[in-house]
């Protein structure tokens, strides 16, 4: 709600920022330590973390580039430089990222897949309090007493009772994240199925929470980009756990 939370001389913490960063140091060290957990090389989570930041950001602009292209084309600036990203951008272009790092370094694709994911859907949850405090992503208008009222942002509209579904996002990615866990520490399971459920349950959420959202995020159809997109991520990902896990069988 305040996304300016700490003003030093010329340098100013947004709340936006500082949250991001939280949560990639925090999905950063746990990542180490399950790495280490599983006798895998704990070195690579740091390139991997990293590429796939920087990779995911650059994806994530583009496909907000795709959907705003008539503002794209009118103002290429304004949509280059502002804070507009779409966050299925940053899944798919980290993933690529991590999968052709994987095959340079001769590494196991589908085991970082499974370490790296779960720690994704912690720096998504730290990151949607970020979209909370910054006031974008926001709800519907409600009078229900879960409403929420932002006074100083410049996104959301100030003074009127929303749905924080920023705040209800940053939740369901905790328990996306706790879920996968819980997962992966059974012993029954294929590689690749981790990140395969990541993708079923991310998608699912997203597409439900979607339709609580006031904000403008494209549309194809009835749906929203991100609904759209959900279809194909849940598609897939059903396809991929049911595929790593017929694999395994036959091995």
């Amino acid at each position: 709600m305040y996304n300016d939370l700490l003003s030093i001389g010329p340098v100013t913490v947004h709340g936006y920022g500082l949250m991001i960063a939280i949560g990639v140091i925090v999905a950063l060290f746990t990542g180490e330590a399950l790495a280490k957990k599983r006798g895998l090389n704990s070195d690579a989570v740091y390139p991997i973390t990293f590429l796939s930041v920087f990779g995911g950001f650059f994806c994530a602009k583009i496909l907000f580039c795709i959907v705003e292209w008539e503002t794209f084309i009118r103002d290429p600036k304004q949509v280059l430089t502002g804070n507009g990203f779409v966050v299925y951008g940053g899944i798919i272009g980290g993933v690529l990222i991590s999968f052709l790092y994987c095959r340079f370094k001769k590494l196991s694709f589908w085991d970082y897949f499974d370490l790296v994911l779960p720690c994704v859907a912690i720096a998504q949850g730290f990151g949607r309090i970020g979209c909370f405090l910054a006031g974008c992503c926001y709800g519907k208008e409600t009078d229900s007493v879960i409403g929420i009222a932002f006074t100083h942002s410049e996104q959301a509209p100030n003074g009127i009772k929303l749905i924080p579904v920023q705040l209800f996002s940053a939740a369901g990615m905790f328990v996306i994240a706790a879920i996968l866990f819980w997962y992966a520490a059974k012993k029954k399971h294929a590689k690749g199925q981790v990140g395969a459920l990541y993708m079923i349950l991310y998608s699912l959420g997203r597409f439900g929470i979607e339709f609580f959202r006031n904000d403008y995020r494209g549309a194809v159809g009835p749906f929203s980009t991100s609904q759209f997109i959900s279809l194909f991520i849940f598609v897939a990902g059903i396809a991929l756990f049911i595929y790593k896990k017929r694999s395994e069988e036959k091995e």
